[in-house]
C-alpha cells in the first residue's frame, strides 16, 4: 500500500507543477488559469491510472489465493475509487442472471462523476470568460494582437538591421527620404572637409568624375566605413550603422555634375558617371 500512496504524492506533485503559473509575469494571465484547470483534469487521468494499478493489486491478492484485508470502515482512497475486493461481489450482485453471467450493481465511481462534473464547470468558466466577460481573447483577437506585435518587432529588427549592410551588399537607394537623411548625415559629418555642397574643401571634390578610390557606390561605401587615415579621412564604421552609410553613399552620388562654385580641381582617376539616385538636385534635401 505504501507504494500507492507513494504514487498518489507524485501524481499530486506533478499536476500541480503543471498548474503553477508563470510567476516572472507582473500579472497573471488568464491562460494561467487554463493550465490550473489543464492540471487538474491531468491528475484526474493520473488517478484513473492509480486506479488501475489498484485493481491490478487486487486481482494479483485474489489470484494468490490470499485474503483481502477487510477493514471495519473504507479508507480514503476506497471510498474515491468506489473499490470492492472481489470477495465482497456476492454483496452487489443482482437477481439478473444470464447464462451464468450476473449484473453486478456498482454504482457510478465518485472519480467519474468529478471528471464529468468538472468539465461542464470548466465548460461554463471557458464560456463566461471569452464570450460573456471578454476577460480573454477569442482567436481571431489573439490573432490580430500577435500581428500587431509581430510589427513592432519587425520595425524593431529593421532598425537593428542596418548593420547588416556592409561594402558587398550595399545598393544605391531611390527613395527620397532616406537619400534626405544621407544629406543630413553630410551636413553634419562631412561638409567640413568636402564643402557644403560637395565642392571640396581640405577633402576632395565629390561634383566632379574624378575619384581617388571609387566612384560607385559600393567603393564610396567602403571609403566612407574605414576611411582612409594616411589622409585624414575618418572611418565612421563606430558611430555610424550599415543603413546610415548607404544613405550618406547614396546622397553623394547626387552631388555629381551639380558644378557648384568655387569647386576644387579634380583629383585621382576618371570614373564613369554612377547611376544616380531618384534625387538629382542637391539643394532639395539639404
Amino acid at each position: 500500500m505504501n507504494k500507492f500512496k507513494l504514487t498518489a504524492v507524485m501524481m499530486l506533485i506533478a499536476s500541480a507543477a503543471i498548474a503553477q503559473p508563470n510567476s516572472g509575469a507582473p500579472i497573471i494571465e488568464f491562460h494561467n488559469l487554463l493550465m490550473m484547470m489543464l492540471g487538474v483534469l491531468l491528475f484526474v487521468l493520473l488517478l484513473l491510472v492509480f486506479t488501475l494499478q489498484k485493481v491490478v493489486y487486487m486481482l494479483k491478492i485474489e489470484s494468490s489465493g490470499g485474503k483481502y484485508p477487510v477493514a471495519e470502515e473504507q479508507t480514503f482512497w476506497e471510498k474515491i475509487l468506489s473499490l470492492k475486493p472481489l470477495s465482497a461481489e456476492k454483496d452487489v450482485e443482482l437477481d439478473h442472471d444470464f447464462d451464468g453471467i450476473k449484473e453486478l450493481n456498482n454504482p457510478i465511481p465518485v472519480w467519474f462523476n468529478f471528471l464529468f462534473y468538472g468539465t461542464i464547470v470548466i465548460g461554463i468558466i471557458y464560456f463566461l470568460a471569452y464570450h460573456v466577460f471578454d476577460a480573454a481573447p477569442l482567436q481571431a483577437k489573439e490573432y490580430e494582437t500577435e500581428l500587431k506585435v509581430a510589427e513592432v518587432s519587425k520595425q524593431e529588427y529593421i532598425k537593428k538591421a542596418g548593420n547588416l549592410i556592409d561594402e558587398n551588399s550595399v545598393t544605391l537607394l531611390t527613395d527620397h527620404a532616406k537619400i534626405a537623411e544621407g544629406a543630413k548625415v553630410y551636413t553634419a559629418k562631412c561638409a567640413v572637409c568636402h564643402g557644403e555642397k560637395g565642392e571640396g574643401k581640405v577633402g576632395p571634390n565629390l561634383t566632379d568624375e574624378y575619384w581617388i578610390h571609387g566612384g560607385d557606390v559600393k567603393s564610396i561605401f567602403k571609403t566612407i566605413k574605414y576611411g582612409v587615415p594616411s589622409k585624414g579621412m575618418v572611418a565612421w564604421q563606430n558611430s555610424m550603422n550599415g543603413a546610415q552609410m548607404q544613405e550618406l553613399a547614396s546622397y553623394i552620388l547626387t552631388l555629381q555634375g551639380t558644378n557648384p562654385p568655387g569647386a576644387k580641381e579634380p583629383q585621382g582617376e576618371k570614373v564613369a558617371a554612377a547611376t544616380t539616385a531618384a534625387v538629382t538636385d542637391s539643394t532639395s534635401v539639404q
